[in-house]
């Protein structure tokens, strides 16, 4: 886990317009293995495609009475079969082979597979909702029940909650997680609304049937395992509960990191604990740093550019009044809401977007980048673009040539990360002195260069820091370059003072959001390093040469 880069996509969205794709093949799992469409996942440099629901899945009436469709999949009835609507082949049973050769094409090319998987609900619904399959084979087997046994327990809030301390219930699920892993040699699995499967009666439970049943499967504790650590059930919210083995969506880290970057007053302390592997969240029964999948954005919700654009959500093409969708965004639109002309506004959404994607690969946990984010996709401010299968969502190919200088940036960082492992910690920090030198392996700094002591953290106003690392892995055989992480949060520029104890160092810019040109350059550790109005800067260190 420590080694991977996380790229969410959609199968049929990737491909759909993609100009170097066969026509036949745009849009389907066929698509996603096309030379062209790898050869952007290893420009990139992630090393994983995590791909949107693939389980056989319905599109809901009423979607299809308003003329919308589910884009997203997430009303999966099929468990052990690929959507027949991503299959260049047809319907006919071809899906299963294509889907393989998907698989063996990106193994292929070093990327893994991870499914984003739907087992909290089925395509059932409610009560009132069309029975499809469970429901008419044994409906107390499969579904958790009210008292009175005529309506469902809904903690996902899509009508129907599967019980998975049923039998049949919890062996059809592991049934199909095995047939994906042993049959189709996919790499892992993100369950969605996962909370919902470790719940007992009514609160979630870590050491639940199916969480237990997975931990003691000798193939499934292997693969890769990702929550969504959270449903809409009572207590619903279970981040940093999950047993070891498991990672989860950090949904505090994003909130955290988009707080700050649009200059939040007080969250400069949280900020520290969330680039440094949410410790406080993971430190406990044997969880690692890789225990924190570190989200910005994902399919739910907005895209980075859309992030830094619109102060509120625009879902309107939904056919829903604009109530669907979070209003819960974290957003901040640079003073502007939505397309504008004005050369400042563009200038600062571009810092942002790149400050955003910088602390997300800079971070320790496991970085997901939406696909997308690294060439500017707009949903248009939509956050909550689940029933539009249009040019809204499918990905806008002349949009990476136009914006090839975000691409080469962000693929700079997945570079930087792959390089050095003091990025990939499989420990956390100890803020103790390192093997073999003086330094901690993690410190931190005011801009000044003088330590942060604990009134600095308490400030509500402070938005700038610099953290040193020292180079220390947690593995002795591991040693890397010791870095600085400069932050400026603040509309105005700020000197940043090397700190003395790093002074007998040579630096040099690896990264500059506020200047990608600037990777290169050399710093004087002895005069003070500017750093412009909300931006972030890495300098990597070595010895001087004799």
């Amino acid at each position: 886990m420590a080694d991977s880069i996380f790229y969410e996509v959609h199968v049929k969205g990737f491909t759909k317009l993609h100009p170097d794709v066969p026509e036949q093949l745009r849009g389907t799992y066929a698509g996603l293995a096309h030379p062209a469409a790898v050869a952007h996942l290893q420009r990139l440099g992630v090393t994983a495609v995590e791909l949107l629901p693939v389980h056989q899945f319905v599109h809901d009436a009423q979607l299809v009475e308003r003329g919308r469709r589910n884009y997203w999949g997430y009303q999966s009835i099929g468990y052990f079969a690929p959507h027949n609507e991503y299959a260049a082949a047809g319907d006919g049973g071809g899906q299963v082979d294509e889907f393989r050769r998907m698989v063996r094409a990106l193994h292929a090319a070093g990327l893994e597979v991870i499914l984003d998987v739907v087992f909290n609900h089925t395509a059932e619904g409610s009560e009132l909702g069309p029975t499809l399959c469970f429901r008419g084979i044994d409906n107390a087997a499969y579904y958790r029940l009210q008292a009175d046994r005529s309506r469902y327990v809904d903690d996902t809030g899509c009508g129907n909650t599967v019980d998975f301390h049923q039998p049949l219930a919890l062996r059809l699920v592991m049934d199909a997680l095995r047939y994906w892993v042993q049959e189709m040699h996919v790499d892992g699995f993100r369950f969605d609304l996962a909370a919902s499967l470790g719940r007992a009666s009514s609160d979630f439970d870590p050491f639940s049937p199916f969480l237990e049943a997975i931990g003691q499967d000798p193939l499934l504790s292997q693969v890769k395992l990702i929550a969504e650590p959270w449903d809409i059930g009572w207590g619903g919210y279970d981040l940093g509960q999950f047993p070891a083995g498991w990672s989860e969506w950090n949904g505090k880290y994003r909130d955290t990191v988009r707080d700050f970057w649009r200059s939040t007053p007080g969250t400069l302390p949280d900020l520290a604990t969330r680039i440094s592997g949410s410790r406080d969240l993971y430190g406990h029964g044997g969880r690692r740093p890789t225990a924190s999948v570190n989200i910005i954005t994902v399919h739910d919700g907005f895209t980075l550019d859309d992030l830094v654009s619109y102060n509120g959500k625009h879902n309107e093409a939904n056919g829903e009044n604009n109530r669907d969708g979070t209003d819960d965004n974290h957003s901040w639109n640079c003073g502007v809401e939505g397309p504008t002309d004005d050369s400042a506004v563009l200038e600062l959404r571009a810092r942002q977007r790149r400050n955003l994607i910088a602390t997300l690969m800079l971070s320790e946990g496991v970085p997901l980048l939406l696909g997308g984010d690294e060439f500017v996709r707009s949903q248009a401010g939509n956050n909550n673009a689940y029933c539009q299968d249009n040019e809204l969502t499918w990905f806008d190919w002349g949009a990476v040539a136009a914006q090839s200088d975000l691409v080469e940036f962000t693929a700079r960082l997945c570079r930087i990360r792959e390089a050095h492992p003091v990025f990939r910690r499989r420990q956390f920090f100890h803020g103790t002195s390192a093997p073999e030198t003086a330094r901690d392996d993690v410190d931190w700094y005011r801009p000044d260069g003088v330590q942060m002591s604990p009134q600095d953290w308490n400030e509500s106003f402070a938005r700038a820091i610099a953290m040193a690392i020292s180079g220390d892995t947690g593995d002795p055989t591991r040693r890397d370059d010791p870095f600085l992480v400069l932050i400026n949060a603040w509309w105005e520029q700020l000197d940043f003072t090397v700190p003395p104890l790093l002074r007998d160092l040579t630096w040099r810019v690896e990264i500059d959001t506020a200047d990608p040109a600037a990777a290169g350059h050399a710093v004087d550790p002895s005069a003070t390093v500017p750093l412009t109005s909300r931006s972030l800067m890495l300098l990597r260190g070595t010895q001087p040469s004799s």
